[in-house]
C-alpha cells in the first residue's frame, strides 16, 4: 500500500529552545541538531535520535512537511535526510514541488477564497480596528492568504476572540489562539485540502499524520491514522479522533515518539 506521511513542522517534529520540555537533569539530556538558523541565531532543533528517524523516513516514505509557516519560513529549515519532493506551506495555500510552488494548485485555492468568504483587506482591516495597542504587539499578513496578530496574552480580554470568532464565522473565516498569536484564517484554506492533492498525484491510498496545534486539526481528522503529542493547543482542548493516537510524551521527546510512529506504521 503506497502511502503519504504529513506532518506538522513547529512543535511536532522541531522545536525551538523554549519548547524542548526537557525535565531530565542537564546531563542526561539529548544531544541536539540545528535544523533552522535565522539573523545568525538558532532557532529550532530536533535531537540525534530525531535527525536519524528523519533520514529513515525520508528514504522509506513519501514524507510531506505541512505547515503554517510562509515559504521564506518553511525555506530556512534544513532537516536532515533527503530533500522532500513535496510540502505544504502557508496552511495549504502552497504546495511545492520541488521546492518551487504549484501555480495550478495557487490559482485553485485563490478561486475558492474569492468564491467563498471575505475578503483579507476586510478581515484585516476589522483585526487592525477592533485591536487594543495596550495588548497588540504585531499584526501580519502571511502570503496574502491569512492574518495574525502577535499579542500580550496577558493583557488579551477575555471574551475578545470569541467575539471575533462570531464576526469571522459569517464570512467564511475561523480564528484561534494559539500561544501569542491569534490566527484568522479562510476555512477553504486547510492543510488537509493540500494533503489531498498530494495524495492523489502520487496515488497514496492512506495518509498518515501529526500536529499540535488548533491548524493541525483538520488534518488529523482528514488522515487513516494520525498521532499528537501530550502537549499543544489540542493536547489543551482534549482533541481526539477517529484512527488518532494521543501521545503522552512532550517536547522534544514527542518529536522522537512520532517518527518512530510513522516507521512502525509503514
Amino acid at each position: 500500500m503506497k502511502r503519504i506521511v504529513a506532518s506538522d513542522l513547529d512543535r511536532t517534529l522541531i522545536y525551538s529552545a523554549a519548547a524542548l520540555g526537557l525535565t531530565m537533569p542537564d546531563a542526561e539530556a539529548p544531544r541536539l541538531l540545528c535544523v533552522e538558523v535565522y539573523d545568525s541565531k538558532p532557532l529550532s532543533y530536533v535531537t540525534e535520535t530525531a535527525a536519524g528517524l528523519l533520514d529513515e523516513l525520508g528514504r522509506s516514505a513519501v514524507f510531506v512537511p505541512t505547515t503554517t509557516r510562509t515559504r521564506e519560513q518553511y525555506g530556512r529549515i534544513h532537516l536532515p535526510g533527503p530533500a522532500p519532493e513535496f510540502a505544504i506551506c502557508a496552511n495549504g495555500g502552497h504546495i511545492l514541488v520541488d521546492g518551487v510552488s504549484d501555480p495550478d494548485w495557487q490559482a485553485r485555492v485563490a478561486r475558492r477564497l474569492a468564491d467563498e468568504c471575505a475578503s483579507l483587506d476586510e478581515v484585516r482591516a476589522h483585526l487592525v480596528r477592533t485591536a487594543d495597542p495596550a495588548w497588540l504587539l504585531k499584526e501580519r499578513v502571511a502570503e496574502d492568504l491569512f492574518a495574525y496578530l502577535v499579542v500580550e496574552r496577558s493583557l488579551l480580554p477575555d471574551g475578545w476572540v470569541k467575539e471575533l470568532a462570531a464576526w469571522a464565522e459569517g464570512r467564511g473565516w475561523t480564528v484561534s489562539l494559539q500561544g501569542r498569536k491569534i490566527y484568522a484564517v479562510p476555512k477553504p484554506l486547510t492543510k488537509s485540502a493540500a494533503v489531498r492533492e498530494v495524495a492523489r498525484r502520487v496515488g497514496a491510498e492512506e495518509v498518515l499524520a501529526a500536529g499540535d496545534s488548533l491548524l493541525d486539526a483538520d488534518l488529523l481528522l482528514a488522515a487513516d491514522r494520525s498521532w499528537r503529542p501530550g502537549h499543544g493547543e489540542l493536547a489543551d482542548t482534549g482533541f481526539v479522533a477517529p484512527g488518532l493516537t494521543v501521545l503522552p510524551e512532550r517536547g522534544v521527546a514527542a518529536g522522537e515518539e512520532i517518527l518512530r510512529a510513522f516507521l512502525r506504521a509503514g
